[in-house]
């Protein structure tokens, strides 16, 4: 010790930090107890609040109704939720770069109506007329991230003209009839009300559960043993063998209910497909890496040698072209492409899923499973009260009133991040 500093003056030896998701694998269930009151302090809130008001929800809808809850009604519900769904998909790319895009609704319609023109009109291969469509879906997406991202335009502006634009295209494509009739055959069948995975075989079902459950497991395993290696926090086994038996629980249980009303819709399939795949873009890919760190700060993105301007049209040619599938699915409800394709209130729908479902409007944070849990809640209520026969008008104030509620938790939260150091 230097004799030139007293003893009670020496600083103490420094401690090393150490990352509370270790005191989680060291202290078991109450490092489990004591991570969760860290999350909740820090306002890492995740998808716990839809979580407890989808159940809300559901209780209050069964104690007003004893059908709301029956196999029937839940195959109504996963199936209506897809078409918007899609939608709602492409825009968790868009919000979390912290944009909006506006012409979601319009490029669903036009994409109907193209594809009707396409197979009616001019008698093209249907799935030939599908991948066309989707194109072109995605290269509107990306022509308006041009002007956005190389002009400068922002993307409030471009995609509201684009959402006037495209709509007015629709109608010039539908022309004098304002309708065309969509066969029942290739991908219009396979979306249509009365199409299900292995055609109602009853282990379709169980099928799509057990690869679920399976898949959850062996890839959790996979990362815990790359974390392990690498010789970072990683899940216990008794944690990822928990969450393996609670998917089981959840999906043998939607297996249950689903045959007992006919099987599952091809159409929730796909949804849930498409929702794995983004998944897996968002989270196992540089380019998903590149797109939160976008939402997150674009000066400091492009410091780190990010191509911005490539990243943001290449997110608008998503939001495009989930866009054009999402019409396509919609299309499938009805068998026909019409004026009323891409309007009401579907806009407003898909970009409330989204927020709803977690993600936020702030950028930077969120997932795709956000559209499936928001496309859960609103399908929902709005099952729920046309089985209460309530007027429409109450189920816009009520959407209205939990989209309010689902920025308001995502602002606190945010700002309970930013004061806890955590943002």
């Amino acid at each position: 010790m230097d004799k030139g500093i007293p003893a009670e003056e020496v600083p103490p030896p420094a401690v090393a930090a150490i990352d509370p998701r270790l005191l989680v694998r060291e202290e078991g269930f109450k490092g489990y107890i004591t991570e969760f009151k860290r999350k909740l302090k820090g306002g890492e809130l995740g998808s716990l609040p839809v979580i407890v008001a989808l159940i809300v929800i559901w209780v209050i809808f069964q104690s007003q109704s004893s059908k709301f809850l029956t196999s029937g009604n839940v195959l109504h519900i996963t199936y209506f939720l897809s078409g918007t769904g899609m939608l709602a998909i492409g825009l968790v790319f868009v919000l979390l770069l912290g944009e909006i895009d506006l012409s979601v609704a319009s490029v669903s319609g036009l994409a109907s109506a193209l594809f009707a023109v396409f197979t009616a009109t001019h008698g093209m291969n249907v799935w030939l007329a599908l991948l066309l469509t989707v194109a072109i879906g995605a290269g509107i997406g990306v022509f308006q991230g041009f002007f956005f991202a190389k002009i400068g335009v922002p993307a409030f502006v471009v995609t509201l003209a684009g959402f006037l634009g495209w709509n007015g295209l629709m109608l010039w494509v539908l022309g004098d009839t304002g309708s065309l009739q969509i066969a029942d055959t290739g991908p219009i069948h396979l979306l249509g009300q009365n199409s299900y995975f292995m055609n109602q075989d009853i282990a379709g079902a169980y099928v799509l559960a057990t690869v679920g459950v399976a898949a959850l497991l062996l890839g959790s395993l996979v990362e815990q043993g790359r974390r392990r290696k690498a010789g970072v926090p990683f899940r216990t086994t008794g944690e990822i063998l928990l969450r393996t038996v609670l998917l089981a629980i959840v999906a043998y249980g939607m297996a249950i209910v689903l045959n007992n009303a006919g099987g599952v819709p091809n159409a929730l399939v796909f949804f849930l497909v498409a929702l794995i795949i983004c998944d897996f873009v968002l989270r196992r890919t540089t380019f998903g890496r590149k797109v939160f760190a976008l939402g997150g700060s674009v000066e400091a993105s492009r410091r780190a040698g990010i191509n911005v301007g490539i990243v943001r049209m290449a997110v608008f040619g998503i939001s495009g072209g989930f866009a054009a599938i999402g019409g396509l699915f919609l299309a499938g409800q009805t068998q026909a492409a019409t004026l009323q394709g891409g309007g009401g209130n579907l806009l407003m729908l898909a970009i409330a899923a989204a927020v709803i479902g977690g993600t936020s409007l702030f950028g930077g944070r969120g997932n795709v499973w956000s559209a499936l849990l928001g496309m859960l809640v609103i399908q929902s209520i709005q099952t729920g009260l046309d089985l209460l026969n309530m007027n429409q008008s109450i189920q816009y104030m009520i959407t209205g009133a939990v989209l309010l509620a689902a920025v308001i938790v995502d602002s606190v939260s945010r700002r309970t991040q930013k004061s806890s150091g955590r943002a």
